[in-house]
């Protein structure tokens, strides 16, 4: 079965052809970063402008790179939820449309559960039941993957998600966007014991996360030392910074392994793609005599291919939408939308 997917829930408009959930034909991405860098981070009514601009040549050079028409194509899917809705509603209406002129099946996907299927096109092998960590610049959670399409999710973040925390934090030390990704290049050489940073815990969830905190304390401490006039030492700090992200990331994790006891552990999302937490989970996984698994770092970020396996799956279990799928800014992973 011959899928084509759209993904458009941020700033990457992407489009690919997935053939039975685990061969990607394509994967096209027209990225965005160099205009976002002029601002800091993401403008969203600048992505929804340039998802309108691209997403009709960025669909065309799937079907072109893999050879193939429209009429090859066995259904149409996309990115429905979560994101920012503008953005999601360009993709949403794009592959409505081609599902209505052309009678392809229509499959909603949601945003996280791509993320967990870039792992099906890494090692084809993989298959559910496992335990997964989604990190990305929106989202942290730790999830019970029972099957293709049912999840439990039983960690996540209370405030803000761990790459949110990054790249703010990498913002205030002066790195510019993708800010997550260039403290995880810059800091590669740094002491990340050299500055103490708090260790947040949920009271009384103990797979939950909370990363707000940490996020203050390295701001904090960047405004008190430009306040003095002493040097930004940004190698140590977004070394610290980062380790004491990734051990909370690892702690929680473990803790749910202990509590579920799985045999395959997953990462996924944007910040699957950070060095130190891909170090971390490795150990992490040794520890416990586990399987890891972890998307290569192509499909670590946004991307449709991802959309395209996890629709392949959506399909099998009767999840097509009609022409009144609409895009939703939040839906948990365990939930469904009217489609």
């Amino acid at each position: 079965m011959k899928i084509l997917a759209i993904e458009s829930s941020c700033d990457d408009t992407a489009a690919a052809v997935v053939e039975d959930g685990r061969e990607v034909l394509s994967s096209v991405i027209a990225s965005q970063v160099p205009e976002h860098i002029l601002y800091g981070g993401v403008v969203p009514e600048i992505a929804s402008r340039r998802h309108c601009e691209s997403i009709s040549s960025v669909v065309k050079k799937a079907l072109d790179d893999a050879d193939l028409s429209i009429e090859d194509i066995d259904a149409v899917a996309c990115t429905y939820a979560p994101g920012l809705i503008g953005a999601l509603l360009v993709g949403v209406n794009f592959a409505k449309g081609l599902s209505y002129c052309t009678g392809k099946p229509l499959i909603p996907v949601h945003h996280l559960r791509g993320h967990i299927a870039s792992n099906y096109i890494t090692d084809k092998e993989l298959k559910p039941p496992f335990l997964a960590l989604v990190v990305s610049g929106g989202h942290t959670h730790i999830i019970n993957v029972k099957s293709y399409t049912d999840y439990e999710v039983i960690g996540r973040t209370r405030d803000d998600a761990a790459g949110e925390a990054m790249d703010k934090a990498a913002r205030t030390m002066g790195l510019p966007y993708p800010g997550g990704l260039n403290m995880d290049m810059v800091a590669t050489d740094g002491d990340p014991y050299s500055y103490k940073f708090p260790s947040p815990k949920v009271q009384d969830a103990e797979l939950d996360f909370s990363f707000s905190g940490l996020k203050t304390a390295v701001i904090n401490l960047v405004h008190n030392l430009t306040q003095k006039g002493e040097e930004i030492d940004v190698k140590n700090i977004g070394a610290s910074f980062m380790y004491c992200v990734v051990n909370c990331l690892c702690d929680r994790t473990e803790r749910a392994i202990n509590k579920i006891h799985p045999e395959r552990l997953v990462l996924a999302g944007g910040v699957s793609a950070n060095s130190v937490l891909r170090r971390e989970m490795k150990k992490l996984a040794e520890k416990y005599d586990i399987e890891l698994y972890m998307p290569e770092l192509k499909y670590c970020g946004d991307n449709a291919a991802m959309v395209g396996s996890q629709a392949y799956y959506e399909y099998q279990d009767n999840k097509i939408a009609t022409l009144k799928l609409n895009a939703t800014a939040a839906l948990d992973i365990d939930k469904n939308t009217k489609i």
